[in-house]
């Protein structure tokens, strides 16, 4: 009985974290584009803000909660679901095209900052400094992009994606679009706050429950469930023909897993790492680094490599089961 509420109260967890990012998504894009930036820009961003805000939300939670093994886990599991799961699958439904600009800017730094999350790992600590450090990179990440956004902007692009979600003229017409998109971001992150804690309780239940270490949760369970607003966006992105909002989410919601995410919940309380093994952190680096010749092949990232890509994260799994941490 206790297994099966455990079981409900992440679905909860799921549905909340869901929705709870959709609707934040949905306000920080119409806000994102008055201020006039591309398809891109907004992927890598504020869309990768918001569909990061759950691995936030859950990360902060346990680590407060005294599970920083299960927060650290989130993060290195959500960006392997970013890159193998979420591009792999996306690839499939339809081949994406790929901007220079992912080739030769966004995707080295998603390579640099996994390398110094690692390094960071690396004596055992995650101290206040490290937050800072992390808050700092992801500041300066976001400002950048849209300094150079506005630096670059194709009125042409902007155009059709504004035919696509709605023009500046309807907007126009009603004078307080504004103040509810401002308020449906509010709500997102109420929604995002309530399903961490759910998911949070069912998925420490589960792994208390079962005998599975919560690093394990956190990689597999946790990371997919936190990884689901990027999922479902890519996937809905992937159908519209919108490979810039795919692969700008993936690669900003690793980034900004990695440096708001992991950033901020440090600032709340130091952690001392532990249950990340170097497979763990090999594959989060190994696919970042990946994904990099696969895109630039052509610039696009075919079928077939998403097939590729989506073996990867199985085999990933495998090992997981192989190493002894869940049982078979």
């Amino acid at each position: 009985m206790e297994s099966a509420q455990d079981f409900f109260f992440m679905l909860i967890g799921v549905a909340g974290l869901y929705w709870g990012a959709e609707w934040l998504v949905k306000g920080s894009s119409a806000i994102a584009l008055r201020l006039g930036v591309s398809p891109l820009v907004i992927g890598l961003t504020i869309v990768a803000l918001g569909t990061s805000s759950p691995e936030l939300a859950v990360c902060v939670r346990l680590n407060l909660a005294g599970d920083p093994e299960m927060a650290i886990a989130n993060v290195v599991g959500s960006n392997i679901c970013n890159i193998a799961l979420i591009l792999g699958v996306s690839a499939l439904v339809r081949p994406i095209v790929i901007k220079a600009q992912l080739i030769r800017r966004d995707s080295p730094i998603l390579i640099g900052v996994s390398l110094l999350f690692i390094w960071m790992l690396y004596d055992g600590h995650l101290q206040t400094l490290d937050g800072v450090i992390l808050t700092i990179g992801i500041v300066a990440y976001v400002f950048f992009s849209f300094r150079l956004a506005r630096m670059e902007k194709d009125p042409e692009v902007l155009k059709e994606y504004e035919q696509q979600i709605g023009s500046r003229e309807e907007e126009r017409k009603h004078p307080h679009s504004f103040g509810l998109m401002a308020l449906l971001i509010i709500v997102g992150i109420a929604v995002l706050v309530v399903g961490a804690d759910f998911l949070k309780h069912g998925a420490v239940g589960i792994a208390t429950r079962f005998g599975v270490s919560k690093a394990i949760i956190g990689l597999t369970l946790v990371a997919i469930g936190t990884s689901l607003p990027e999922l479902a966006t890519s996937i809905v992105a992937s159908m519209k023909n919108e490979g810039d909002i795919i692969t700008g989410n993936a690669i900003g919601s690793s980034i900004f897993n990695i440096l708001a995410v992991m950033g901020i919940t440090i600032l709340f309380k130091p952690i001392v790492v532990s249950g990340i093994e170097p497979m763990d952190l090999f594959f989060m680096l190994g696919f970042a680094a990946l994904v990099l010749p696969l895109m630039w092949t052509r610039e696009r990232l075919s079928r077939t490599e998403g097939v590729f890509l989506l073996a990867g994260y199985l085999l990933y799994c495998f090992l997981l089961v192989q190493r002894g941490a869940i049982p078979a």
